[in-house]
């Protein structure tokens, strides 16, 4: 390994050398790789704010094990079954808790502009809590109140001058199905690509607001275990003592239940991900016009290196020293500029678009690949290439 170093270090670095002598063809190779690194981390971004804020109610449910529909495609197509369900999970040892939990979407007017919109609601009994959400579990006497409910501080739209209303203290109410709703306090979660934002409300509230629906029907079933049971074992012998009117998950499940419909049944998955492989694909022609046209400028002094007697790999090792520089610096611009991106991504779609390791290093990985698979495609001409034909 020391040997192998000292050799790298007597070694000249005929790669750095050729880049660094076209400054303006090396400020295009990095503005190039640049673009496409920031590409794939806006693509990559807003793929994981798609399963990052479509999974933030699943994530804060207070349950071990969810029962749901199997007609059910994710929390905003959900089916509905029968409460006689939970009472029957209750015959399970182990199960502590079995609590119905009411999701829909409704037609409302924004508080502050009187326009409508659209929101999520979330109904279910306050005595039992729904959900690991300390400010809403603070504020569960409030939502016993008929038509009160808790309004989303993360919501997505204008509701500055309602969320400081609220924060004052001072009521704040707005029409609902020609019903007046009164928005008792706040909570955070945030917005998802499936909704703008979401109201906590007790389960006669949201019968109310919901006439249609069957109070013996609910959306999803929240089961909570005792200390000491192991939630798959649990799972299972659900599984076996219910009907097949009714799909058992546990919470993980659950979560990528929800996950995997985005990634393959929704449309916008796989536009994420086509977007992702089209940036690679734009980075490996920018990097190989780059470096396709440095092998075409030098090509005399690789046929001279070659009639000295050195092998291709030893000038394949060169293209190859420019591509991995290539990456390095163009890196640089590429990883700090999505951020910038990133938040005012974020403040304009209440969605969840933030820098994260893995991501970075996936994205310097694609880097590499991209140079060095651009690399590789240049040097075909020079690998044929006779020193008798160029001179």
């Amino acid at each position: 390994m020391i040997k192998f170093l000292q050799k790298l270090q007597r070694r000249t670095p005929l790669g750095w050398l050729q880049l660094r002598r076209d400054p303006g063809r090396l400020r295009v190779a990095l503005a190039g790789i640049a673009f496409a690194d920031v590409l794939m981390f806006m693509q990559l971004g807003f793929q994981n704010a798609l399963y990052d804020s479509n999974t933030r109610v699943d994530r804060a449910m207070r349950a071990d094990i969810i029962l749901s529909s199997p007609q059910a495609l994710n929390l905003q197509n959900l089916s509905t079954f029968s409460r006689r369900r939970l009472l029957q999970a209750m015959d399970i040892p182990g199960v502590e808790t079995a609590s119905g939990l009411y999701v829909g979407t409704l037609t409302w007017r924004n508080p502050q502009t009187r326009l409508k919109a659209t929101v999520q609601v979330l109904g279910f009994d306050p005595d039992i809590p729904a959900f690991d959400l300390p400010e809403v579990n603070q504020q569960l006497d409030k939502i016993k109140i008929l038509n009160v409910v808790l309004f989303d501080r993360g919501a997505r739209g204008k509701y500055a001058e309602t969320i400081a209303q609220i924060d004052k203290g001072q009521t704040v109410t707005t029409e609902v199905e020609n019903r007046t709703l009164t928005l008792g306090g706040l909570f955070t979660l945030g917005a998802s690509f499936g909704a703008d934002a979401s109201l906590m409300s007790s389960d006669q509230t949201f019968l109310r607001l919901f006439p249609r629906r069957d109070p013996a029907s609910v959306s999803l079933g929240l089961i909570r275990l005792k200390p000491g049971y192991n939630p798959q074992q649990v799972a299972a012998a659900l599984k076996s003592h219910l009907p097949e009117d009714v799909r058992v998950m546990t919470a993980k499940e659950f979560v990528k239940f929800e996950e995997n419909y985005w990634q393959t049944a929704s449309p916008i998955g796989f536009i994420f991900g086509l977007g992702t492989a089209m940036a690679f694909v734009v980075g490996v022609v920018i990097v190989y016009q780059v470096l396709s046209t440095d092998v075409n400028a030098h090509i005399k002094e690789y046929a001279t290196f070659k009639a000295m007697g050195y092998d291709n790999s030893y000038l394949l090792s060169v293209v190859f020293e420019e591509a991995i520089i290539l990456a390095f610096l163009g890196f640089i611009p590429g990883f700090f500029l999505p951020n910038v991106l990133y938040a005012l991504a974020a403040n304009a779609t209440a969605l969840p678009l933030y820098m994260t390791y893995s991501r970075a290093a996936l994205v310097f990985t694609l880097t590499l690949v991209m140079c060095m698979l651009s690399g590789a495609i240049a040097t075909r001409k020079l690998q044929s290439a006779d020193p008798a034909d160029m001179f």
